[in-house]
């Protein structure tokens, strides 16, 4: 497409640029794993400087899972549909938790990794860890 400049005509010098699905790249996707024997309590997790609410520990879970996404969007660093939250190899609340990051965040380098802020678990030695499996790698081009 030609663009018109200081009166000239330059063909092929326009290039779109909008929203849109990014093209190639990798999403990151970071484990969140819950060892032990939790059997209550509540945990939170930081995503650059940002701190969710305090995460019910559920041994269903369904529950668990939404708690965990719920929280985690709500952090202004991810955003609504900003990360997809699945079960690993979570039984009854124990094991792991992947995060895919997507939305805005999809096919980025460069996500800063999910820390956890506190671990107010009860139980048996509850632990909990947080890991990147995939490194996310930019897109070629959104829009």
């Amino acid at each position: 497409m030609a663009v018109i400049t200081g009166g000239k005509v330059i063909p092929g010098a326009f290039r779109a640029y909008g929203a849109g699905a990014p093209s190639a790249g990798t999403s990151e996707v970071q484990t969140l794993t819950i060892g032990g024997t939790p059997t209550g309590g509540s945990f939170k997790l930081r995503h650059e400087g940002f701190v969710t609410a305090a995460i019910p520990w559920n041994a269903t879970n369904a529950t668990l899972i939404a708690s965990i996404d719920a929280a985690l969007e709500a952090l202004p660093s991810i955003g609504t549909g900003g990360v997809a939250t699945a079960a690993g190899t979570l039984t009854a609340g124990i094991g792991t938790v992947t995060l895919t990051f997507g939305g805005d965040r999809a096919r980025q380098a460069g996500i800063g990794t999910i820390a956890v802020e506190s671990n107010d678990l009860t139980g048996t030695n509850p632990t909990l860890g947080v890991a990147v499996t995939t490194a996310g790698v930019d897109a070629t081009a959104r829009g």
